[in-house]
């Protein structure tokens, strides 16, 4: 686990109807910096979105529908957990989840099943001057975005 980022497990209740599910509360101990910007991200079949970062805001991501592989790489030099990296699924058929992405983690991901819709909060309203772009095979990161499941 990179140091500082949270996967959150979700509680769903069930009926008859459907579902209920809280993703996040003010209170919530993972949200304390607070709220900026909710977004919306559909991603159709195939899409990768990698790298980036940010040296400020935290993003807090969910996928309401479909399935998305997430990465994750520590880039904070002093980080107990530097060059580390986090290799998970999120969405349909996965564990109700919501994970938090402190500054400094490169995050990306890649629809496995879609369209995937991803829904995130971020702590600061966008600010493009704080979003830092890394290529997705950068050969410094222990990540392969191309690499899938086995063929059998």
């Amino acid at each position: 686990m990179i140091n500082g980022v949270i996967v959150k497990d979700l509680v769903t209740h069930n009926d008859r109807r459907g579902f209920f599910r809280e993703i996040i509360r003010v209170t919530d101990d993972f949200f304390g910096e607070g709220f900026g910007q909710w977004s919306h991200s559909l991603m159709y079949d195939g899409v990768t979105k990698a790298w980036h970062y940010h040296k400020i805001q935290i993003d807090w991501w969910y996928i309401c529908s479909g399935t998305v592989r997430v990465g994750l790489c520590d880039m904070r030099e002093d980080s107990p957990t530097y060059k580390e990296t986090m290799d998970f699924m999120l969405g349909d058929l996965q564990p109700a989840q919501i994970v938090k992405i402190p500054p400094g983690v490169l995050h990306g991901c890649q629809t496995v099943q879609g369209p995937a819709n991803l829904l995130y909060v971020t702590s600061h309203v966008y600010n493009p001057d704080d979003e830092y772009r890394v290529a997705y095979d950068d050969a410094s990161i222990d990540f392969d975005w191309l690499d899938g499941p086995p063929i059998m």
